[in-house]
């Protein structure tokens, strides 16, 4: 009966309790000395917290705290878990990759070169973009088709060398307003009627078509549309003098309230499908007679800082938009001795801080347009970007080196000017990066 006892316990303590070899030892030499009972199951637990035994007695080790294995696992695979795999680096932020930067590729994100739709000048095109040059826009007129548009658009992105571009996205974008301005054409792009004739749509089929014409651009590589226009212009009859948008049906109404409805539901839809809009020509172009692209000393002289024409652009601002795209006109009421690229009233006082704008602020050609004729090419960028903008746009590849050289020097020797090109090239990588 006394061997049955020993038998019974040792079964038990065998069992995967992972209860410490020593343990055992001292149990069995207990029950061998008639200490241990066998109708206490638990005795082999609780025995360590008992009152240390008589020194002729074997003293039992503490047990150690294993953790509770899977079923047929050892003590020791136990006892040293598996570590956990480190978890994937995290996005660098905008101000991380800004940090990474050279000079000399932060400039280059400040500019927005034209590239022939046809693909006729990749060859210059490419070389830009391999000396920092960090977005384009698909100039002309194009019959070829989605197609061919992304072929045009992924030789550019391969041209790209990571030390040019320090590893950051190329914007690529273009004029799909509609109507006469639809530099995208052929297989697989709908037409797209003028501004006028889509506000005769309801706001919401006019979120819908432009989704789909949004899905187009995308298709071909593009990811910024030019578009839409928020000028008002005043009157169907001023409409055909007003050379830069009435003269071409690209307003969407007479009123900034049908303006703003209808622009801004273009706007929305170029979103949906992921393709981001350009309002423009802040702070508007309706009043105008003149086209600054072709003729000098373009002034407003209506437009106020508080203009109710105003409204459709701060209802973008308020909605979300990322790209606001500046006029090239003289505003006679707002800041008379500068062009509206130059001013520092129109993008910092009224964009930054009425509006409340944190995003990119492009400017309009500031190459080919006849307006900007007075000023050297340099100076019409570094002008520019010392009144507050973001991003120079140009039409001409021949002007962009003089354009960058002369702002990459002006930043290595102004430190206040190189604090605005770090503000502007950190708000490019921001909106890159979906801010």
């Amino acid at each position: 009966m006394r061997n049955d006892r020993i038998d019974k316990a040792m079964i038990y303590l065998l069992k995967p309790s992972r209860i410490s070899l020593l343990v055992l030892f001292a149990l069995m030499a207990g029950a061998f000395a008639g200490i241990a009972h066998a109708d206490a199951p638990d005795r082999g637990v609780t025995a360590v917290g008992d009152p240390p035994p008589a020194p002729s007695t074997p003293q039992a080790a503490p047990v150690p705290e294993f953790s509770i294995s899977p079923s047929g696992a050892s003590p020791s695979a136990s006892a040293t878990p598996t570590r956990p795999a480190d978890p994937p680096p995290p996005h660098p932020t905008p101000e991380q990759r800004l940090a990474g930067l050279t000079l000399e590729q932060r400039v280059g994100q400040l500019f927005m070169v034209a590239a022939k739709a046809d693909g006729s000048d990749s060859s210059a095109v490419a070389d830009l973009l391999n000396n920092h040059v960090g977005n384009i826009y698909l100039a002309g007129r194009s019959q070829a088709g989605v197609a061919a548009t992304a072929s045009v658009v992924e030789t550019l992105r391969a041209a790209i060398s990571p030390a040019s571009s320090g590893g950051l996205p190329l914007s690529v974008a273009t004029d799909q307003e509609g109507g006469s301005v639809q530099v995208l054409r052929g297989p697989g792009f709908q037409a797209i009627p003028a501004a006028l004739d889509q506000g005769n749509s309801s706001p919401e089929q006019l979120r819908a078509d432009a989704r789909n014409w949004g899905s187009e651009l995308l298709r071909a590589g593009v990811n910024v549309d030019l578009a839409p226009v928020l000028d008002t212009v005043p009157s169907p009859e001023f409409a055909p003098s007003n050379k830069p948008i009435g003269a071409f049906k690209r307003e969407y109404g007479f009123t900034p309230s049908a303006v703003s409805e209808h622009g801004n539901a273009m706007a929305a839809g170029l979103r949906d499908a992921g393709v981001a809009p350009v309002v423009k020509h802040f702070p508007g172009m309706g009043r105008v007679s003149l086209n600054t692209d072709v003729s000098a000393n373009v002034h407003d002289a209506e437009t106020t800082r508080t203009d109710p024409y105003l409204m459709p652009f701060k209802a973008a601002i308020d909605g979300g938009l990322r790209w606001v795209m500046i006029s090239n006109a003289y505003y006679d009421k707002i800041d008379p001795d500068h062009v509206a690229p130059f001013s520092s009233v129109i993008m910092r006082t009224m964009l930054r801080t009425d509006a409340g704008f944190t995003g990119i602020i492009v400017s309009d050609d500031l190459c080919n347009a006849v307006q900007m004729s007075p000023w050297s090419m340099g100076d019409r960028a570094t002008n520019f970007i010392g009144a507050g903008g973001t991003m120079v746009l140009c039409a001409d590849t021949a002007s962009v080196p003089a354009m960058y050289t002369q702002v990459l020097q002006r930043a290595q020797g102004d430190p206040e000017f190189r604090k605005s090109v770090d503000a502007a090239a950190l708000t490019v990588l921001q909106v890159k990066a979906g801010q």
